[in-house]
């Protein structure tokens, strides 16, 4: 078969290719979030369809559609054992969308397929409502308002153009309204709030860390969260540790947290001195972090946060691990405010069975690492914090190195690293090291979180990435407390004093991008790109009841309450009816401007006694034209040849060359018409 150029083709052809290459936008972004053999079924469905309308072959029968239907389904029960819930109904939408693209024989199938995708991109933010997201979501939009645009032009051949420009304008004119939808409409708890099924953290961060488990975060660039520091200098970069999950338990290989049932039910008092705390500190230092959606409960707080921190006015739970929890998973972007004391102490009452805990080491594991203990116990005697020197010597004198491939690790972890490997990522450091400290009788345990940063240029946030995941140790020395160990600064001091990371092997698209545009150009356009991504997440994802509320005031309508919100609102949508219906009847005395020039042109050969106007009330320009083939003057030769044009004008393909509706409504006044002899 000879491909046609995609002008040529019939109308119908054209139309169903606008409507599928809308929906394949709906369904784009979803392609993340869905699993690879619904993407790939879609995909399928999509290009078949494609085809079929290409060839201009029949559409597949009833018994054919329901097996595709019997495939949906199945998959996804067989994906999530059920056909309900957010993630299940998701994928099921969106392929039944696809599906029924199969049937589309009419304009009504068009609808449904156009009120299911707007239905569908509701759904693209139940798992992300970032700027990427976003701007997918709106191109997306505006390719089902230019399909639903050309399906009610059935006449003609409008051109893609005129389709995009109209719904272009219906986008605009949609603007007012939706900016006073968003600024005035009540801020209840958002539907992309509720929790899913899956609440594995996106952070890599968990309650359960392997040996080598964060090291694979070293090589994610995505940002984990945003500080912004009170004042104009922020702390040294050595003490921004940013304090995640603490792990307790420790099996041989595995650390996990305190608990299963961690963090408690309600709010329980940090076992923490403030006064102790703030021992080598001025002030306290303000802060303020935008947090990424984890899908944790905890918050990551500066080192150490004592206080609540201020997150708009929700109940938040604390630990004795100064660890802030919120009571349900962070499934959207939080911002909240909160101080720190980077120079503390806390913990140096706890009770004998708390310690003793802290101290346990499994049977069997790392034979080597609990004799080198005890000679160091027989050397320094009852000196806790001498041992803890003597290790950290030991590392940073001993050929140990930091590295994101130290291989895969025995059953003997801390041996492997201590007198075999001797090199390892920060969290088979941390591991060795507590290991160690137990072994030696000293409390200890591993905290992971991030450390580090760097300044956004563009915005001056301190921008925290997946790659800063650090662990670390803290130990507990008597008349002390806990004190933060990280022996990975023993081993690579750059790590923590001057940011440098490990970086990943150089992929291919990575080498050729930063090779043809420049590292540095591509480092500004990163910081311009995530300063922009603040923006969004500050003006739009962080616009809550407090902020309304402040807005409102700033407006002098702080008086207000929901129920004058809802009457408000219900007032604009009401005006915005209104002035939709008289838009509408507006349009509909408001004829087609062709059918209107057309209908002057009769109105004119009637006056000349040319045709009877009741009788040829529906006819076209070609019989028009042919009611003057008596006249054999020259302006009834031009009046006909005006009159074919204004039929192929109408009817022609578009890619003919044609005059323009101007054009033919000027050569109309001047046509002179002749009464035939």
């Amino acid at each position: 078969m000879k491909v046609s150029k995609l002008s040529t083709l019939p109308r119908e052809t054209r139309d169903t290719l606008l409507v599928l290459l809308a929906v394949a936008l709906v369904l784009l972004p979803q392609v993340v979030h869905l699993p690879i053999w619904a993407s790939v079924l879609g995909l399928c469905m999509l290009l078949w369809r494609a085809r079929l309308a290409w060839q201009q072959r029949a559409l597949p029968g009833r018994w054919g559609v329901a097996a595709v239907l019997a495939v949906v389904v199945g998959g996804t029960w067989l994906q999530f054992r059920t056909i309900v819930g957010p993630d299940a109904g998701v994928v099921l939408l969106a392929l039944l969308l696809a599906l029924k693209t199969l049937e589309m024989r009419a304009r009504r199938d068009a609808m449904v397929i156009f009120f299911l995708g707007f239905f569908s991109l509701v759904t693209v933010f139940l798992h992300s409502q970032s700027l990427p997201t976003a701007l997918a979501a709106l191109l997306a939009l505006w390719a089902l308002l230019t399909a639903l645009v050309n399906a009610h032009r059935p006449a003609g051949q409008p051109t893609l153009r005129q389709l995009l420009a109209q719904s272009g304008q219906l986008l605009l004119w949609a603007m007012p309204l939706m900016l006073v939808l968003f600024i005035f409409f009540p801020r209840l708890p958002p539907l992309w709030g509720l929790p899913t099924e899956q609440l594995q953290g996106r952070t890599g961060l968990s309650e359960d860390m392997e040996v080598g488990q964060v090291a694979s975060l070293a090589q994610d660039g995505s940002v984990a969260l945003r500080v912004r520091f009170a004042g104009e200098q922020p702390p040294p970069q050595r003490l921004l540790y940013f304090r995640g999950p603490v792990l307790t338990l420790f099996d041989g290989r595995n650390w996990r947290a305190g608990s299963p049932h961690w963090p408690p039910n309600g709010p329980v008092q940090a076992q923490a001195d403030p006064a102790a705390a703030a021992a080598g500190s001025a002030r306290p230092l303000d802060y303020e972090v935008t947090l990424e959606p984890h899908r944790q409960r905890w918050l990551l707080t500066l080192e150490a946060t004592i206080e609540p921190p201020d997150l708009a006015q929700r109940r938040l739970l604390s630990s004795q691990q100064l660890q802030w929890f919120t009571p349900q998973p962070v499934t959207e972007v939080l911002r909240y405010q909160a101080q720190a004391m980077l120079h503390y102490r806390y913990g140096h009452d706890l009770p004998a069975h708390t310690l003793q805990s802290l101290r346990h080491l499994p049977e069997g594991f790392d034979p080597r690492t609990r004799a080198w203990a005890e000679q160091l116990r027989a050397e320094h005697g009852a000196d806790d914090a001498a041992i803890v020197r003597a290790a950290l010597h030991h590392l940073r004198t001993g050929g140990y190195t930091y590295t994101l491939e130290p291989g895969a690790y025995p059953q003997h972890t801390a041996d492997t690293f201590w007198f075999d490997r001797k090199q390892g990522f920060c969290e088979h450091i941390a591991s060795a090291f507590a290991v160690l400290m137990r072994a030696a009788d000293i409390p200890a345990r591993v905290v992971t979180g991030y450390q580090g940063g760097e300044r956004n240029p563009v915005d001056g946030l301190w921008t925290v990435r997946q790659s800063d995941a650090h662990a670390w140790t803290e130990v507990w020395l008597p008349e002390q407390g806990w004190q933060r160990i990280d022996p990975t600064a023993s081993v690579a001091p750059a790590r923590t004093d001057l940011l440098q990371r490990l970086q990943p092997p150089p992929t291919l698209i990575g080498s050729t991008v930063g090779r043809v545009v420049g590292n540095s150009t591509l480092l500004r356009l990163q910081a311009n790109w995530e300063a922009l991504n603040h923006r969004w997440n500050d003006w739009v994802l962080n616009y809550n009841s407090d902020a309304q509320g402040e807005l409102l005031g700033s407006l002098g309508l702080e008086q207000l309450n929901l129920n004058h919100l809802g009457v408000g609102l219900g007032v604009v949508v009401l005006l915005g009816l209104l002035a939709a219906a008289g838009l509408r009847l507006h349009q509909q005395r408001q004829r087609d401007p062709w059918l209107r020039l057309l209908d002057q042109a009769r109105q004119r050969m009637a006056e000349q006694g040319l045709i009877d106007t009741a009788q040829t009330a529906h006819w076209g320009p070609r019989q028009l034209a042919a009611a003057l083939q008596a006249c054999t003057d020259a302006q009834s030769r031009q009046a006909q040849r005006w009159l074919l044009d204004m039929e192929q004008w109408r009817y022609a393909p578009a890619a003919s060359a044609r005059t323009s509706l101007q054009a033919l409504r000027r050569r109309f006044r001047a046509l002179r018409w002749r009464t035939p002899d």
